[in-house]
């Protein structure tokens, strides 16, 4: 049967390579069902962890912490401050944390140390350790003998005198001494305030407490020295630079009397060079001579202007400038040229232009008017000679200033430089006084040696253990237990590659899913003969009537869910094949032992139970387990049939129940060519003339990964139902298995999930997936398989 005769609904396309990678977002329902799944991984590693946390407080010595408190109070400083004019400095973040690093430093933990011999006191640089710590101790003690020996960490040891090695070792003592004491050191702010908590953690509650008092003394006894000692130094720096800015400012004085000297710059009452008042006083006097060229030139210009237009128009333009300052003869001129206009006027107005005293009154008039032009010229002449001599006025107060700006400009450079000894020499002498009025401050703070710190709370012997914290123990054990129990969890998620849900089925496989097959019995061990029992590592094996019970689930318990999934199968491919008389069905699986023997010869009960003429045919030649698993014992099956061209009838045993007809397979030492047989004409014939007979013929083929058998029966089959093991078949092998061989995987109707543990389901289940509700079907199942076998066995 090919594949193009299935509808095209029927069967379920192979899902893509990114469905198989899983979803790209993170699906809180699928994380939630893992946590359910690995709760109990979860809880012993939280156990685990809660013993550990356990056995590490019985082993950890306890600790005792001492702690002092230091304030660093500005107003300590107050005597000082009254007599220096220096501001107190504010405290700020970072001198807070400048005076821990202080307390943190080798010179205080080496003044502690010194103090208290703390490199001497066993209980100091021996203490009690935990099992934890010894064990990390010995794997470096380990770790240190193969790396070298100990005397190679101070480097020619082995090359010196004894008084020397002595030395040396107590040096490298004392250093370690101070290493431990800054390490176990305890400093740290108190919220935002100006106070340093001082504390020290040991397994003796006295050293504990001493340690802390010699550390708060210690820092106290280093602020009052830093103090002087920087006062001190101080004081003597500035006496050093007194003598020098004394000799430097007397010089710079020196210096800008003989530079005025030299120079000549003397000053008038007010402070101003004589060269600079010289040079005003022209600048002045030039500007008075620019106005008065200009006016004269204004007058010139216009009286020229009269003078160039001619004779003829000389009368009018007088009156035009008959304001200006003239002579009394220009002006009767013109009154008497008006009075022969006004008679010319009249004469040719009465008697003509032709009248000989209309002539004689206009050869006049001609004569008034060249009088008044020669006036006119003299005039013009008159006021040239006036702005001429304002123009070399202004030239020669021009000449002057030139000279006087150069001799001033030179004096302001020399004043330029003269400011600038006078401004180095003040500066010097301010200088100075400043730095004696600090020389003065910095010796009388000599006196006073007064710190900015005070303890504030002195340490006491502590009454009970700090350390270790059970609580805290205790709850990071638990967190790391859990951790660890998310981590396992996780990884198990990881490495599950199997098939859990019909989910699984349908979008790993693309397949459709028939149903579940729960676990038959409650046997767990694995028949090594057969490959359709359940496995779990037992060496033990099932009973003959054990085995028959299992092949007979679906007739001794019709009602059970194991039935009702065969049901759910054969209504599968009944629609698939609607329009076929006989159908061949393959119960195939990828790996042995998943139980298809078991699902076929129950398969095949189910339908012969139900009435239906129907053949089961044991098709694994090399590995009978459904013939040995029903128990039959016989001369002749399948592959004698085949070779020697009989039919079904003279190898075949019928049910006497349901009347179920079962072809057995005899194995025959090391048959190697069953696939051929399989394939052949003679099994093409021996199913045709099973056909028939029969409504349907079961066939248990080999499963598909060791051996090619099922493929070469494939073109006789009508369908396949593929079995997969609960929890055990993986998904990327049956992936693979279908893609590789396409005309299998055309004829697959579906695909059942046997051996399912139904309470381990539910977790595997989404929340609306009908896994969750297997305990509601429970009243629909009257039998259950389980029972029933156990009863036949």
């Amino acid at each position: 049967m090919n594949y193009a005769n299935f509808p095209l609904d029927k069967r379920m396309p192979l899902p893509s390579a990114d469905t198989e990678k899983g979803e790209d977002f993170i699906d809180v329902e699928r994380l939630l069902g893992m946590a359910a799944r690995q709760a109990k991984v979860v809880a012993i590693c939280a156990v685990i962890g809660l013993f550990l946390g356990v056995i590490y407080l019985q082993t950890t010595p306890k600790q005792y912490l001492s702690v002092a408190s230091v304030l660093i109070d500005e107003s300590m400083n107050k005597v000082m401050n009254d007599i220096s004019a220096a501001s107190a400095t504010q405290q700020t973040d970072a001198t807070i944390l400048s005076q821990i690093e202080i307390l943190n430093s080798a010179r205080l933990a080496s003044e502690v140390v010194d103090k208290l011999k703390l490199d001497q006191n066993q209980d100091f640089m021996s203490p009690p350790q935990s099992a934890l710590a010894k064990g990390i101790g010995f794997l470096r003690g380990v770790v240190g003998y193969f790396r070298g020996n100990a005397a190679d960490d101070l480097p020619g040891i082995q090359n010196v005198d004894a008084a020397t090695r002595e030395a040396m070792i107590k040096t490298a003592t004392h250093d370690y001494a101070v290493l431990m004491l800054q390490t176990g050191l305890l400093a740290d702010r108190v919220g935002r305030s100006n106070v340093i908590s001082i504390g020290y953690q040991a397994t003796n509650p006295a050293l504990a407490t001493a340690i802390t008092k010699a550390y708060a003394d210690a820092y106290l006894a280093d602020q009052l020295n830093a103090s002087f000692d920087a006062t001190e130094r101080a004081a003597v720096w500035l006496q050093g630079r007194l003598t020098e800015l004394r000799e430097s400012s007397q010089a710079a004085s020196l210096a800008v009397e003989k530079f005025r000297a030299e120079h000549g710059l003397s000053a008038n009452s007010d402070g101003q060079l004589l060269s600079d008042k010289q040079l005003a006083d022209l600048n002045a006097q030039l500007i008075v001579a620019q106005a008065d060229t200009a006016r004269a030139s204004a007058r010139y210009q216009q009286y020229k202007a009269i003078v160039d237009s001619g004779s003829e128009s000389a009368f009018n333009d007088s009156a035009i400038a008959a304001d200006q300052p003239s002579s009394s003869v220009i002006i009767a001129l013109k009154t008497r040229y008006l009075a022969i206009t006004k008679r010319l006027q009249d004469v040719e107005a009465n008697f003509g232009k032709d009248h000989p005293q209309a002539v004689a009154l206009t050869k006049e008039k001609a004569d008034v008017s060249a009088q008044i032009f020669g006036q006119l010229k003299q005039i013009t002449e008159s006021y040239r000679n006036d702005f001429e001599v304002a123009q070399a006025r202004e030239t020669a107060l021009r000449d002057k200033i030139s000279t006087a700006a150069g001799k001033s400009s030179i004096d302001n450079q020399s004043q330029v430089r003269l400011k600038e000894l006078d401004q180095q020499a003040q500066a010097l002498t301010t200088l100075y006084q400043t730095f004696l009025s600090r020389y003065e401050e910095a010796s009388q703070q000599q006196s006073f040696p007064v710190g900015k710190v005070r303890i504030i709370s002195d340490a006491t012997m502590p009454l009970a253990a700090s350390g270790p914290r059970t609580l805290r123990v205790l709850a990071l054990s638990l967190v790391l237990g859990l951790m660890l129990g998310a981590g396992f969890g996780g990884l198990n998620e990881f490495n599950e590659r199997f098939f859990r849900t019909g989910e699984d089925i349908r979008d790993r496989a693309g397949l459709k899913f028939l149903g579940y097959l729960p676990t038959i019995g409650g046997g767990k061990a694995r028949d090594s003969k057969a490959d359709d029992l359940p496995t779990d590592g037992k060496v033990a094996s099932l009973s003959a009537a054990e085995r028959r019970a299992r092949m007979r689930v679906s007739i001794d318990a019709p009602a059970s869910m194991f039935a009702e999934t065969l049901r759910n199968a054969k209504i599968a491919f009944d629609v698939v094949m609607e329009d076929r008389g006989s159908r061949v069905i393959g119960v195939i699986s990828v790996l042995p032992g998943e139980g298809k023997s078991t699902v076929a010869a129950n398969l095949a009960g189910l339908l012969a139970a139900n009435g239906a003429k129907t053949l089961l045919i044991d098709g694994d030649l090399r590995n009978p387990g459904l013939s040995r698993s029903l128990g039959m014992e016989a001369e002749q099956g399948l592959m004698e049939a085949v070779v020697n061209g009989q039919t079904w009838q003279s190898v075949g045993k019928v049910d006497r129940q349901t009347k179920l007809a079962i072809i057995p397979a005899v194995l025959r030492g090391q048959f190697s060519h069953t696939s051929e047989l399989l394939g052949s004409a003679g099994m093409r014939r021996f199913i045709e003339n099973a056909k028939e007979t029969f409504e349907y013929i079961i066939v248990d083929l080999p499963p598909l990964g060791p051996v090619v058998d099922a493929k070469a029966f494939a073109p006789l089959v009508d369908g396949f139902v593929l079995v997969a093991e609960w929890g055990r078949t993986p998904r990327a092998m049956v992936r693979s298995m279908l893609e590789s061989e396409p005309y299998i995987a055309n004829k697959v109707i579906g695909a059942v999930l046997n051996k399912v543990d139904l309470k381990k389901l539910a977790k595997y289940g989404s929340l609306g997936g009908s896994e969750r509700f297997f305990d509601r079907y429970s009243s629909y199942y009257l039998e259950k398989p389980e029972a029933r076998t156990k009863q036949a066995a």
